[in-house]
């Protein structure tokens, strides 16, 4: 690197780092609007439940959108947890950052329709194949924010499952996928005289586990990868490649086959979590955050290819809670505009603490941190 670009990379490390105290002098000031809250966010509200945020980063990312070096805001009592965030976002740095790639697939709601027979079953099932006009024109009559984008239909007897698929732009969506349901529905019920069981009939899925979100995807899916040099590994990891390849094969591949598990990763809900937390998500969808398949390999100049894939992220930028003063806050110092941007920036966030706890579980520090870290002692 010449001294120009050394000189651009320390001026935009001395912004970032002035953007980011900015931040931190004004989120110790915010306090929940209790008028705004229990008007749309909490009902019989009585107080807030705090959960202590931390920083991690920076993390040196280049996306599709998101370009550049992050902050962090990780909202967490899991103590270790942001500290290890940042050890694996430093590692990300020295090894020219990470990689991150996202498609939006859109937000799903699923109604079930009861219909009395296979042979009605059948028929609301081409009856949807012929009306693809017209349950789009039902659903968009809802918001000028939202577009209908496909239906998967499945039959089941006298049931018949659907599945609505709707870009809502940069809001999470999922209010608003379920009021235009319900207009699709009324016009389904009107037009063939099936009976709507429940407008959400978990073939959506929302908020549980499920293959069909792993496979089909929800939100966004989300790539992030980084080659991390053999050094940096030994440096900043305190481990090997290949160290940190054993414990991923027998860890995320091999124990999360026994086990079942819908999970192929280290600890994705960690992160997820604390970053929904922070940034106003609805936290319950760390649920569908919490499955995906992290890689690892070991390239023939030693050095660790490491990557995560997350199938259904459920976020956004505007609606929800991130109007609230001290997420709206942690919104500035992720410092993006867009939902896809956010998300890639989470799935970067993502990488670095899949790493961070591979290598820690490689050096056999896991419990020492959380010794130290988790219980506050030396």
């Amino acid at each position: 690197m010449d001294m120009r670009s050394l000189n651009s990379a320390s001026q935009r490390r001395k912004t970032l780092e002035e953007k980011l105290n900015i931040s931190i002098r004004h989120i110790g000031n915010f306090s929940l609007d209790e008028k705004t809250a229990s008007a749309k966010n909490c009902e019989n509200m009585i107080g807030a439940a705090q959960i202590p945020l931390g920083i991690a980063g920076p993390l040196k990312i280049t996306g599709n959108h998101a370009v550049g070096d992050f902050y962090i805001p990780l909202a967490t009592t899991e103590g270790a947890l942001v500290a290890s965030v940042s050890r694996g976002c430093k590692a990300i740095f020295l090894s020219n950052g990470a990689q991150v790639a996202v498609h939006k697939i859109g937000v799903t709601r699923g109604p079930v329709f009861y219909t009395g027979s296979i042979k009605k079953s059948m028929e609301l099932y081409q009856w949807i194949k012929n009306n693809k006009e017209r349950v789009a024109a039902a659903a968009e009559k809802t918001s000028s924010h939202l577009k209908f984008k496909k239906a998967d239909v499945k039959t089941q007897g006298s049931y018949t499952f659907m599945r609505f698929y709707f870009d809502s732009q940069d809001a999470m969506g999922m209010n608003m996928a379920t009021i235009a349901t319900d207009k699709i529905s009324e016009l389904i019920e009107k037009e063939t005289g099936a009976k709507c069981v429940s407008i959400a009939g978990n073939y959506d899925i929302d908020k549980k586990p499920a293959w069909i979100n792993f496979i089909n995807n929800r939100g966004f899916k989300v790539w992030a990868e980084a080659i991390v040099s053999k050094q940096t590994v030994k440096d900043v990891l305190k481990t090997t490649p290949d160290e940190i390849f054993e414990v991923w094969l027998a860890k995320c591949m091999i124990g999360s086959a026994m086990s079942g598990s819908l999970g192929f990763n280290a600890h994705y809900a960690n992160i997820v979590a604390a970053f929904f937390a922070a940034t106003g998500q609805d936290i319950a969808h760390v649920v569908e955050g919490s499955m995906g398949l992290t890689t690892a390999k070991i390239l023939k100049n030693g050095d660790l290819y490491f990557s995560v894939y997350l199938p259904a992220i459920m976020l956004g930028t505007v609606g929800g809670g991130t109007a609230l003063a001290t997420q709206k806050e942690a919104l500035g110092i992720v410092g993006i505009k867009t939902s896809t941007e956010l998300a890639e920036v989470l799935g970067g966030a993502v990488l670095a603490g899949e790493l961070s706890l591979l290598s820690s579980l490689a050096e056999k520090s896991l419990v020492k941190a959380h010794v130290k870290l988790g219980r506050g002692k030396s």
